[in-house]
This record gives structure tokens, C-alpha cells and sequence, in this order.
């Protein structure tokens, strides 16, 4: 392994050891004595573990942790402090995510290996970021075997999100995540018994109860897996409705994410001209009809319209 460690400290001391102490193995050590100093580093190189004291002049380290996140989100993060009381504790794992603790001073066999075990995390949280497309979508496929009546659902959402996306010019980064969380939105549903998915009748109010989980529940799969805001946001928020009354956050206009917004679209209109076990497909101009009733009230009118206009042109 030749990932980057960087180790952030005041006391030039202590930086010479930890040198000292990882000289035989195979990572590139990086030292910064100030906080400021690492967010340069953090910006120019690909840091795999940032290790950091607490108190330190200027910036805590607390702060550069917290600043961290948005820098390089995907470095693994260890707080290194001789001061690491319960409240410490508890502000760094909840505010900035703290993956390990080292307290001065240290033992060098420990601090080695939890700094290897912060790069067998960054390791395998990369590879979920730079997610292999065919890993993501075998994931979908599998979820839509609980409901033989979606076959086929996730691929038409993203195909027509990316439309959407595409006509309000979005980066491509962004549109992979919108791909990738159409793939995945309904991935909660994993949780809900089949029976429930495919009864051909109405769902009783504890059935509806439990299909409306399925959103919270697939987003914290993504949530530990580590995957995008966007993709979570869109797993989380894709049921919410423009005017307010979805679920499960109960969101409404623009509070809703947007990347959830050009979702909830597409997955309407599939599930319009689709065939469900409570209703037949609609025809394309019956479909397109619901969607303007629905246009402000559940779905944001301003992409409805450009959605629309879209399937004017493909028309």
C-alpha cells in the first residue's frame, strides 16, 4: 500500500517520532505543524488518513477536521490528543466523524495499527465511491426481484432523470450520482415483505406504514456505505411532495433536494405507463395528463415542465 498518511501537530517533536515510527512501511508520511498547513496539503495531494491533534494555536483540530470534510471528504479521519475527555469524544464522532482516538502517549504497535486500519477503510470506501457501474446497477436488479412487477423500473428512472438532468445542464459528476440514486432509490425496500409490495388490493394503514420506511431505511444503507449526498438524498427524499405531505421528512418546494425532485418525475411517470399490481399501465397522453395535475402539487412544476417538453421532443 503507498497511500498518504498526514500527520498535523504543533510540537515538532512529536511529528520527528511519528516519522520515526512508520519509517519501514510503505506509506508516504506527510507532516504539517499547523492546521492551515494541512488544508493546502489536503488540496493539492490525495490523503487517505489525516491525523491530527486537538489543541493547537489558531485552528483546534476540531476545526481542521470539520473543514476537512468538505476538502476530501473521502480521508479517514483520527484525532491524536492528550486531552480526549468524554465531550471531546463525543463532539468529534458526532460532528465530524471521528473514525479512531489515539491518546498521548502513544504505544507505536497501536498507533500503527489503527492507522492501518484507517486506510483499510479508506480503501474500502473508495471502492463503493468509484463504484463499478455493473456492481451498482447488479444491486438494483436484485432489489427489483422482490417485486416482479418493477422490472426494468430502475433503469427507465435513470434514463429518464438523466434527460432531465440533462436539459438543465448539470456536470457530469452530478448525473452519475443522479444515475447511480435512480438505481438505488428504492433499495429500502429490501426491508418491506413481499407480500406487502405485491398485494393486488389496498394496503391497510399498518401496510402504508411500513412501505414508508423504505425510504429512511435505504438511506441509511447508503449513509454506511458511504456513498454521495446526492445518491442519499435521493433515496431519503424521492417520495416527498412539492406542496408538503410526503414522507418521511414531510418537505416541500425547494427545501426538497433537487436531484429528489428530478427523481420523484421520473419515477411517476414509470410507474404511470407501467404495469402494477393495483393498476394497468396508462397510456403515454394519459400519463403526460396526470403529470400536469400532479405539477405543483406533488412534483416541482418548473422540471415538470421541462420533463414534459422532453417528451414532447421524443414524441
Amino acid at each position: 500500500m503507498h497511500e498518504t498518511i498526514l500527520f498535523v501537530d504543533d510540537e515538532e517533536n512529536i511529528l520527528n517520532s511519528v516519522v520515526r515510527t512508520f519509517v519501514d512501511s510503505d506509506f508516504t508520511i506527510l507532516t504539517a505543524p499547523e492546521a492551515s498547513r494541512a488544508l493546502e496539503l489536503m488540496q493539492s495531494r490525495k490523503i487517505a488518513v489525516l491525523v491530527t491533534d486537538n489543541m493547537m494555536p489558531g485552528m483546534s483540530g476540531m476545526e481542521l477536521l470539520e473543514r476537512a470534510r468538505s476538502v476530501s471528504p473521502e480521508t479517514v479521519k483520527i484525532m491524536m490528543t492528550a486531552y480526549a475527555d468524554l465531550p471531546t469524544v463525543i463532539e468529534a464522532i458526532n460532528r465530524v466523524e471521528v473514525f479512531r482516538f489515539i491518546v498521548k502517549p502513544w504505544d507505536n504497535l497501536q498507533l500503527i495499527a489503527i492507522v492501518n486500519e484507517g486506510v483499510q477503510r479508506y480503501l474500502l470506501l473508495d471502492s463503493l465511491r468509484h463504484e463499478n457501474e455493473a456492481v451498482l446497477y447488479a444491486l438494483a436488479e436484485t432489489i427489483e426481484l422482490k417485486d416482479p412487477y418493477t422490472k426494468g423500473h430502475c433503469e427507465r428512472v435513470a434514463h429518464f432523470a438523466l434527460h432531465i438532468a440533462d436539459a438543465l445542464g448539470l456536470p457530469e459528476n452530478i448525473k452519475d450520482d443522479i444515475r447511480f440514486g435512480s438505481w438505488l432509490h428504492d433499495c429500502g425496500k429490501i426491508g418491506v415483505p413481499e407480500q406487502i409490495l405485491n398485494a393486488p388490493r389496498s394496503l391497510r394503514s399498518d401496510e402504508i406504514t411500513t412501505i414508508h420506511f423504505h425510504p429512511e431505511w435505504g438511506a441509511e444503507v447508503a449513509r454506511k456505505a458511504r456513498m454521495s449526498p446526492i445518491v442519499i438524498n435521493i433515496i431519503r427524499s424521492h417520495h416527498e411532495r412539492y406542496q408538503g405531505g410526503g414522507y418521511p421528512d414531510n418537505l416541500s418546494g425547494e427545501a426538497i433536494p433537487l436531484e429528489a425532485r428530478i427523481v420523484a418525475i421520473a419515477d411517476t411517470y414509470d410507474a404511470l405507463t407501467s404495469t402494477r399490481p393495483y393498476n394497468e399501465p396508462r397510456s403515454r397522453d394519459e400519463a403526460i395528463g396526470i403529470l400536469r395535475e400532479l405539477s405543483g402539487k406533488e412534483l416541482d412544476p418548473k422540471l415538470t415542465e421541462i420533463f414534459l417538453a422532453i417528451l414532447a421532443k421524443e414524441k
